[in-house]
């Protein structure tokens, strides 16, 4: 299991994406697929029995879709590299994704790549599909694109989430040259950055858009106790950050996270239709995840 997980919260056709997405790439699966209960409702509005979230993985990689519900709507803050060892790989990629969407950078020959194209797909979400011919071990990389009130701010963002993960590192940074406004000078153009040996990207951008970071893409991190969970949720809300439910926060920037012991799933889904409501209940009312409070709800009710 990948330390963390990019989680995708659409509107009531979760399924129906995943199957697209694991279609598309190579090496990829659906995972387990969750159902909603009755408790929370209040909260969440869905029908009892529906699919509440899907597992999946593309090439490899870990990936958790959601329904949530019209609640938040995906934006390019946060888009997808898709990096493929031919043109043709672009091509076919590109031209399934697009059916239905659309794209926000055409689909030609740039001075980084060959082959690149930026989209949005019918559901909304962002990818990059770009011939590299540099050998890669992650096919799939999330990238944070900073703008208004962050623009500028991708190093600093950098700096901080490499400093809080376990094996991690700024690996190359590619910054702005003169005249290259309204993006400043040495801000970021692209860097790639590991946490805990994944590969996610941040970028600046200057220009005008009219979106912002929002909770329909999220990182949740998998912690292994109560004191990572502690860890996580104290360094990711200080200076700024805001404190949310079941587990979720934004960060200074505004990007989203849930901190999320590794038991909560198991808890949750527990055979025990009972049990595993009760776990469900005291999760939707807290803010950070306590650990022992599940474990009570799970056994005493």
């Amino acid at each position: 299991m990948n330390k963390i997980i990019p989680y995708l919260w659409f509107d009531k056709n979760a399924e129906e994406a995943v199957k697209l997405y694991t279609s598309v790439i190579g090496n990829s699966s659906i995972g387990e697929i969750s159902h909603y209960g009755k408790e929370g409702f209040e909260f969440h509005k869905m029908p009892e029995g529906s699919v509440m979230t899907v597992s999946f993985t593309l090439n490899g990689q870990s990936f958790m879709a959601l329904n949530g519900g019209p609640v938040f709507t995906f934006n390019p803050s946060i888009s997808f590299h898709i990096k493929c060892e031919t043109v043709e790989e672009v091509d076919r990629v590109w031209n399934i994704l697009i059916d239905g969407g659309t794209a926000l950078m055409e689909l030609g020959s740039y001075p980084f790549s060959k082959r690149y194209g930026w989209l949005q797909d019918k559901y909304g979400v962002s990818w990059q599909i770009i011939h590299t011919e540099t050998p890669f071990t992650q096919r799939i990389t999330p990238v944070m694109m900073f703008i208004g009130k962050n623009a500028g701010r991708a190093e600093e963002a950098a700096t901080l989430y490499t400093s809080l993960f376990h094996n991690s590192k700024i690996n190359m940074i590619s910054r702005y040259g003169k005249g290259m406004e309204p993006d400043t000078e040495n801000s970021i153009n692209y860097a790639s950055i590991t946490l805990d040996n994944e590969e996610f990207g941040v970028m600046d951008s200057a220009h005008e858009h009219h979106f912002a970071f929002n909770e329909a893409i999220s990182f949740l991190i998998n912690c292994k106790d109560q004191q990572e969970v502690d860890y996580f949720w104290e360094k990711l809300t200080e200076n700024g950050g805001e404190e949310s439910m079941c587990g979720w926060l934004k960060d200074k920037f505004g990007v989203s996270w849930q901190v999320v012991p590794e038991q909560l799933g198991a808890l949750m889904n527990d055979p025990d239709p009972t049990k595993s409501s009760r776990v469900t209940q005291a999760m939707f009312s807290m803010k950070k995840i306590i650990i022992a409070d599940l474990e009570r709800a799970y056994t005493n009710g």
